[in-house]
Formats: structure tokens, C-alpha cells, sequence
């Protein structure tokens, strides 16, 4: 898929012609987890048990007297944290409600609840001090890990699969039953910033990057999908076994599954008696497994997402980097859509446009967030922004959606939000926007804009070169703001501090306007000006009378550089810097008053500008907005 046209939808919209990390790399350091764990799955009271050895290498330069682990399931017991936050949020998630908006967790019985708990833990053989604070485990260690130290963690757990809430549990509205998401004792991150032992709210996770080998043992019947690659296929069947091969039939109950994944950040499985298991393997691509419900009313759906899974694979492995991994599974259960290492769980149904748009979102999270480790509770616009920006070009073309602007619902999201009065900034901490609506379009809309605003800052081939260098320098990483902010930089040769600054940490809006056009002597003057607080370099289109065009460049002085000129059929004149202190800005055009028919600023519309009424004249020519 070529670059240049991913990027077709510039246009101009006076319809008169169409034009087709606070980190540094020298000190980076993340720390690395290594765990061998044994399930025992009891399908009956959806209860569990199971022993896990955790291998910690602390690569900080720190010594270390305590480890935080995740116990998320007991997130979904009455009084709990996220109970307590889902009774006092304002807009509460539709998923975790009743029709009268009550929290469904506060009226759990105890057959119903999720729980997680480690009932013995070990460090090097010694048992420790531990206090289990909600869906966190805090421990003391008996002795410390130094720079550079190992240690290993043996636990034994026991757990429990809430009702289908949020994300994980059993018997889900399409009656799968078990997805198993943020099930296990999960040791939580530290990095630069220290420890992040978030409590589960709803939102967003992080993980330390590791190796996984788990063996998972429950009845026979089930058919198990997930992270992580079958290590006994021919043992099992289920599916996985050779094309053209037979498996012996097992005389007991139970089948234990063995799965090892390498270098993920997070281990997810489900698992239906019922499932139907196909498999798709791609030229010189993975193999792609779906596993869903065997219900006729699903059957059109999952037929026809599948092609469009392996489309989109190879869309955004052009576009962004190779998928690291053999393997991907499409998996119907959760309750909704989300994404985990090498899978997702997506909920079925009988239109198979919304499966299919929420799995190439979902897949493109194998991207932005499964190898490019962004911290999601600190950064969430990373995650979820940057994955809907190529989730919608990926759409547009495997899809043949033919869309002018595929970002268009993003923009018109995002100038609700600023509308609204209730935006925060990106910076927020996922767990502490006030309400559903700002968080989610901050991460999503705004998130998405980052980039596609970047584009007409530094150019669109600049914008795909930065997505690919940030791929190459970061996967497998845990990047920050500041590491795309500077592969932005490197590749464009544009400074961009204050646009990283402006436009995450700040709710300052883009407004510009044309303030004034005159005739002077055989030239005519324009005077810009900018109303909002946040500046930009602009592109101003003067359309004249004779039909002919030509476009002038402000490049932004701080900036300290300039695009190449996105319009290069139209002739571009490259104006002196806008100092960002100046609210005007005056240029001379050689031609007389009476030659111009309109002018506008912004033709593109890649940047935000949230009042586009003032950006054409005369001002009787209305924009399609």
C-alpha cells in the first residue's frame, strides 16, 4: 500500500478545484518479568487455583524493598473502588449499569463477586510480609533487590470469575464463558517515574515486559484462546493440531493447555464449549486464529471478518512496522472490544460492520500499545489516539469507506468537547477526568488529532517517516510523550516543544481568523490574526477570479523550520515567521483587490481550529464543516 495515497483526502472547500520520553535513549532502562505459571479452571463455580514463579530482574538503578502486584478481580465486589467510583461518576459506563443507572457491582452476591487473592508468597524461599488494599497487593521484601539483582517470587493464588462486568468474567452477553482478562497476579510497573501500582478503576492498564509459560488445565469440553503460542497442539486439537492430523481422545475430565508467549506485557485467555475454531494462515504473515460462538446468527459476521483481519494486518505492518509475533487471534467474548498481547476479545453480533470496525481498532493496539508499551492510566492518548488515527486509515482503504477526511468524526468530537466547557488536559490521570464523555474523547479524538494535526505541521511523509522511526526505536519499549515529540523532530527537522506542550498539557484552542483584506495600490493586503491561545504555522489559499490558485505559507517562528508544500500542482509562497507573540499578521499578495474571489486559511482541515466561520473570506462563503 503506497504512503502517498494514504493521505488522499486533502481537499479544499471552496469547491473550486480538488486536489488529490522524559527518558533519553542512552539511559533507557524498563525492568523484566519472567512467569511460569499452573491454572487450575473450575467451570462449575467459575472459581480457580493456581501456583505462579515470577523471576524479577531489576534493571533500574534502584534498590528495591517492596513489590506491588495487581489483584483486579477484586475490583468487582460491592464497596470496592471501582464500585464506589461507578456510584459517584456523573455519565456512569452503560456496560456497568442498570437500566436506572445503578452500579451492577454494589448488588454482586458472593457466587457472583470476582475476587483475587494470594494465599502464601515467597521471595528466594523466605515468606513475606504482604497487605492486600483492594486490587492491590503490597509487599515487604525480605531482603532488597539491588541495580542489576534477580530474585524469584513464588505465590500461591486462588480466584474467583466475577458475572461479565467490565473487560473480564464469565457468561457474557453472547454467552461466552470465560474471558479471562487481568486474571492472574499481575507484578506491577516500575520505571523512571517509579512504582505504578494504579487501583483498577475501569480504564487503563500498564505491564512489565516479560516471557509467559502457562499451563491451563479445565474441561476437555472448552475450546481455549488467547496470548501466547500452543505448546501442545497435537495433545490438545481443538483445532490447533497439524492440517490433516488426528488427536487421541482423552479418557479424563480435563485438558491442561500449555501456552508460552515471549516478550509480552500482559497474558489473556478464553474459552467456550461451544466455540468454533478457524484458522487463517497469512503469506509471509502470521497465522490468524478466530474462535466464536457456534450460533448461526453470528456465523455472517465472523465469515466475513476474517479476510479483513488479514487486510488489516498487512496495512498496518506496512505502515507502521512488521508485526513481531507468529500468531493473532480474533476471540468473541468481553464486552465490547479490547485488546491484549497477540488477541482480542470482541463481542459478536449480527452486523458484521461493527465487528469488523472494532477488530481493526483492536488490532491496531498490537501496534500502539502491545509493542509500544505507552503507560495508558498516565498517556492514554497514545494509546487509544494514535490507534484510532491508523484504525481509521486502515478503514478507509481496506474498507473502501472513500472518505474525504477519515479523522472527521475526531475533529467534530473534539470541537463538541471544547464546546462543552468540560475538557481536561491530556496530561489527566485515565482514572481522574470527571466524567466518561471529556476522558474518552480526549484519548480517542484528541489523541487521533496529535497526529493527523502533526501532519500539517511537518508534512504528510514526515508523519508516516515518525510513525515508522518510533516503531523501530521503541518497540518493545515503554515510550513517552517526549520520545514521539523527538522522533517527530529528528525526522522533520522541526522543533515541536511547544506543540507537545500546547496541545497535551493545556486545553488552549486554535482560533484563526482573516481580521482583514484591502486593496493596496495594484496589491492587496491581508492581515491574519490569531484568537486562540495556541499557536500554529498557517496555510492560507487565495482563490482568484480567473479560476487560478496559489497558496502562502506563515511558518510558525519557533518552529524553527518549515513542511514542503502539500499542495505541490499549486504554486506556494513561503512567508516570513509569525512570532507566536504577535495576534496579526499582514502580507502584500501581487495581485489587485478586485482579481481575488476568496481566500481561506486552513483548506486542508487537518488543523483543529475550533471556529472555522472566521477563516474564509468574504465571510458570506460558508465552509463545510
Amino acid at each position: 500500500m503506497c504512503l502517498k495515497n494514504i493521505f488522499s483526502f486533502l481537499f479544499l472547500y471552496l469547491g473550486v478545484i480538488s486536489i488529490s520520553h522524559a527518558q533519553n535513549n542512552t539511559s533507557y532502562w524498563q525492568q523484566h518479568v519472567n512467569y511460569t505459571m499452573e491454572v487450575d479452571m473450575n467451570v462449575e463455580n467459575f472459581q480457580y487455583t493456581g501456583t505462579q514463579k515470577l523471576v524479577y530482574t531489576n534493571n533500574s538503578p534502584e534498590v528495591l524493598n517492596r513489590v506491588y502486584y495487581h489483584l483486579y478481580f477484586n475490583a468487582f465486589q460491592p464497596g470496592s473502588e471501582m464500585d464506589i467510583r461507578l456510584q459517584n461518576i456523573e455519565d456512569p459506563d452503560g456496560r456497568m449499569v442498570t437500566e436506572d443507572k445503578k452500579s451492577r457491582i454494589a448488588t454482586l452476591s458472593e457466587t457472583e463477586i470476582g475476587y483475587l487473592h494470594a494465599t502464601t508468597l515467597k521471595q528466594d524461599g523466605v515468606a513475606l510480609k504482604t497487605n492486600e488494599e483492594g486490587t492491590v497487593l503490597v509487599v515487604e521484601l525480605a531482603k532488597p533487590i539491588p541495580p542489576g539483582g534477580k530474585t524469584t517470587f513464588d505465590m500461591e493464588f486462588k480466584g474467583q470469575v466475577p458475572v461479565q462486568i467490565r473487560r473480564s468474567g464469565r457468561n457474557n452477553k453472547d454467552g461466552v464463558a470465560l474471558s479471562m482478562s487481568q486474571w492472574y497476579p499481575k507484578l506491577a510497573e516500575y520505571d523512571f517515574e517509579g512504582w505504578h501500582p494504579d487501583p483498577y478503576i475501569a480504564r487503563e492498564f500498564q505491564g512489565v515486559w516479560g516471557d509467559f509459560d502457562v499451563k491451563l488445565t479445565i474441561d476437555k469440553n472448552y475450546t481455549v484462546g488467547g496470548t501466547g503460542y500452543l505448546q501442545n497442539a497435537q495433545e490438545i486439537g481443538h483445532g490447533y493440531e497439524a492440517k490433516g492430523t488426528k488427536v487421541k481422545k482423552h479418557k479424563g475430565k480435563t485438558l491442561t493447555w500449555h501456552f508460552k508467549a515471549p516478550m509480552v506485557h500482559d497474558f489473556m485467555w478464553a474459552a467456550d464449549p461451544e466455540y468454533v475454531h478457524d484458522v487463517l494462515p497469512m503469506k509471509n504473515g502470521p497465522t490468524l486464529h478466530f474462535l466464536y460462538k457456534n450460533d448461526k446468527k453470528f456465523a455472517d459476521t465472523w465469515t466475513k471478518v476474517q479476510p479483513l483481519t488479514a487486510k488489516a494486518m498487512r496495512f498496518f505492518s506496512d505502515n507502521i512496522g512488521e508485526y513481531p509475533y507468529k500468531q493473532y487471534s480474533v476471540i468473541q467474548g468481553g464486552d465490547g472490544g479490547m485488546e491484549y498481547a497477540m488477541a482480542t476479545l470482541i463481542t459478536g453480533g449480527d452486523k458484521p460492520g461493527s465487528v469488523i470496525g472494532t477488530m481493526i481498532h483492536e488490532l491496531a493496539h498490537s501496534w500502539f500499545q502491545h509493542v509500544l508499551a505507552s503507560n495508558e492510566a498516565k498517556h492514554e492518548w497514545m494509546d487509544e489516539g494514535f490507534t484510532s488515527f491508523i484504525s481509521a486509515l486502515a478503514s478507509n482503504e481496506i474498507r473502501e469507506q472513500n472518505k474525504a477526511n477519515p479523522f472527521e468524526n475526531s475533529y467534530k468530537a473534539y470541537y463538541y468537547l471544547v464546546n462543552s466547557g468540560k475538557e481536561q488536559p491530556q496530561t489527566t490521570h485515565a482514572d481522574r477526568y470527571n466524567s466518561n464523555m471529556p476522558y474518552s474523547i480526549a484519548a480517542y479524538s484528541k489523541g487521533s488529532i496529535f497526529l493527523s494535526q502533526l501532519s500539517y505541521i511537518i508534512g504528510q511523509e514526515n508523519l508516516m517517516k515518525t510513525i515508522k522511526k518510533y516503531f523501530d526505536d521503541f518497540k518493545f519499549k515503554h515510550p513517552t510523550p517526549n520520545d514521539i515529540k523527538r522522533t517527530a523532530e529528528k525526522v522533520s527537522g522541526i522543533e515541536l516543544d511547544w506543540y507537545l506542550t500546547d496541545w497535551t498539557q493545556t486545553t488552549n484552542t486554535i482560533d484563526y481568523g482573516v481580521k482583514e483584506v484591502v486593496a493596496d495600490g495594484e496589491k492587496t493586503k491581508i492581515t491574519l490574526e490569531r484568537i486562540g491561545l495556541m499557536p500554529m504555522p498557517i496555510d492560507v489559499l487565495v482563490v482568484y477570479n480567473d479560476g487560478t490558485q496559489e497558496t502562502f505559507y506563515a511558518p510558525l517562528r519557533m518552529m524553527r523550520g518549515e513542511k514542503a508544500n502539500p499542495y505541490p500542482k499549486l504554486k506556494r509562497t513561503v512567508l516570513e515567521d509569525w512570532p507566536w507573540t504577535n495576534p496579526t499578521y499582514s502580507f502584500a499578495i501581487n495581485r489587485s483587490f478586485s482579481a481575488i474571489k476568496a481566500i481561506q486559511i486552513n483548506p486542508s482541515q487537518l488543523m483543529a481550529d475550533v471556529n472555522a466561520e472566521n477563516n474564509l473570506w468574504p465571510s458570506e462563503v460558508t465552509p463545510k464543516n
